[in-house]
Formats: C-alpha cells, sequence, structure tokens
C-alpha cells in the first residue's frame, strides 16, 4: 500500500466508525465533537506513521486512537482537579471557613483576626461560674488569648495531651451550656 494510491479521506470514510466505537467502548459522552477530533487527529497521526511491514492498519489506528483518547480524559480531569482545589482554596481565603449567624440574619463571615472581646466581664465570669479550673484555662488561653495548645502546654508544664483533653471537655461543656440556654453565644462577640 503506498500513501499515493490512498487519500486519507478516503481513510477516514473508512474508518471513522473506530474513533465512535472507540469512544462507545470507553463510555465518553462527546457532546462538542472534542473527543472525536482527538480520535481524528490520532487516526491522521497513525495514517503518517503507518509502516506496513509492523502490522495490520486497522490494528495500529486503533491503538493510535485509544491511547489518545487516554490522553485527552487524564488532561481534562487533571485540569478539573485543579480548576476545583483553586476554587476551594479561593473560596477558603474569602471566608476563612468561619461565619457567625444571628438568629434571622445572613451568615456574617469572621476576620482572621476576630476574637472575642473582654469588654464586659460579666458573661465571662458566668460562663467561668459553670467550668473547671482546667477548662477554663483551655477557654481563657486557646479562645480569649489565641495561644496554640503547645503554647498552652508549655506554659501549664502540662503535655499537649492534657490540653487537647482540656479542649475537649470544655467544648462538651460548652455545647451542653448552650444547649440548656444557660449561656448566650452573642453574649460574647
Amino acid at each position: 500500500m503506498t500513501n499515493n494510491k490512498i487519500t486519507f479521506d478516503e481513510i477516514f470514510e473508512q474508518n471513522k466508525r473506530r474513533i465512535h466505537y472507540q469512544l462507545h467502548k470507553m463510555n465518553i459522552r462527546d457532546p462538542h465533537q472534542e473527543f472525536f477530533q482527538e480520535g481524528l487527529i490520532a487516526m491522521w497521526n497513525a495514517y503518517e506513521k503507518y509502516k506496513p511491514d509492523k502490522g495490520p492498519m486497522a490494528t495500529y489506528f486503533n491503538y493510535m486512537i485509544r491511547n489518545r483518547l487516554i490522553d485527552r480524559m487524564r488532561k481534562e480531569n487533571r485540569y478539573t482537579e485543579v480548576r476545583e482545589q483553586a476554587t476551594q482554596e479561593f473560596s477558603t481565603q474569602l471566608t476563612d471557613g468561619n461565619h457567625r449567624r444571628r438568629e434571622g440574619e445572613m451568615a456574617q463571615p469572621l476576620t482572621a483576626n476576630s476574637h472575642p472581646q473582654l469588654n464586659d466581664p460579666t458573661p465571662w465570669q458566668h460562663l467561668k461560674s459553670h467550668m473547671t479550673d482546667k477548662q477554663w484555662k483551655w477557654v481563657q488561653f486557646h479562645i480569649i488569648d489565641n495561644l496554640t495548645l503547645p503554647e498552652i502546654a508549655q506554659q501549664e508544664n502540662v503535655s499537649l495531651e492534657a490540653v487537647k483533653s482540656w479542649g475537649k471537655q470544655a467544648r462538651k461543656k460548652l455545647r451542653t451550656l448552650n444547649e440548656q440556654n444557660i449561656i448566650n453565644q452573642d453574649d460574647f462577640f
């Protein structure tokens, strides 16, 4: 077979169903014919590079089309993952992941440096009266003073696990107090 006798148009007409077959076999939905175009390019490359002594042309077409479609799918998947990751990072930067909501109002993002203020110590004293000394230390140092857990552990000369335990118990107590309406979270912010 020589390239002069059979043109690519003739080869395409005889073999275009191979592209559709590979698309169907790989469960690729192609409403905009993007993958079909990839298959067509693969067929053109196979037509240009085909050497009759290496094997049948049909097998070579199938191989080239299938691998080109797989490459395109990988590229699309990588692009989608990067786009989703960028969207998530952008969303997190905008909202910082924290929101404050009062009843009947829209959620308002908290700023990154937003801390409870001690302008009025009355609600804090009320809260302290319901907590153990260790739970209160965790609230005081971690929430009010914004210290990290390792800093609290070092300051109090205890293990990091002990500080984590204080935090776990303090959060549990805060949830209970909030559910029982003993404290009102709006008093603290």
